[in-house]
């Protein structure tokens, strides 16, 4: 596959929940591979990282809540274009306290939705500098870098 020299720029949400103690995150399937991965899209001109993180987590996951200002981590992995070309993205990750899961969403009949532990979504994702970042947050010594919001709402 050729790999394309520039790089792509993508914003995602990290969704989460606490349920008996325990931080839960929100994983989708992609639409094409159907693989366990971020709510992400790319970088829109007149949106924020975090306001683009909120809009995403809504039309793909169907999810309201907070987004933290300062991103929580990034990884980059390869985009497979159309025509088979990959492109190298890095993508920034802010999270969301989930407040509110609709029933409807723009993306409901192209992808699935589902609560993970920061551990089963580290073994659950294929982009290795990911599963290294939700393993170093579920770590016991870690304080949740989201525990301020900043309050973007999606929708």
């Amino acid at each position: 596959m050729e790999r394309h020299r520039r790089k792509g720029k993508q914003f995602a949400a990290l969704p989460y929940t606490e349920q008996n103690g325990e931080t839960l995150v929100m994983l989708v399937t992609s639409r094409t591979t159907c693989r366990w991965v971020l709510p992400k899209g790319w970088a829109e001109k007149n949106l924020s990282g975090p306001e683009l993180a909120a809009k995403e987590a809504f039309e793909e996951a169907g999810l309201v809540g907070k987004v933290t200002a300062q991103s929580v981590g990034s990884y980059t992995y390869p985009k497979r274009l159309p025509g088979g070309h990959l492109l190298e993205c890095k993508v920034k990750i802010f999270a969301m306290h989930v407040e509110h899961m609709m029933e409807d969403w723009p993306e409901r009949h192209q992808r699935e939705r589902k609560w993970f532990t920061l551990a089963q979504a580290a073994m659950a994702v294929k982009e290795g500098d990911l599963a290294a970042l939700l393993l170093q947050l579920a770590a016991p010594a870690t304080s949740f870098p989201w525990t301020t919001a900043a309050g973007h709402t999606a929708n």
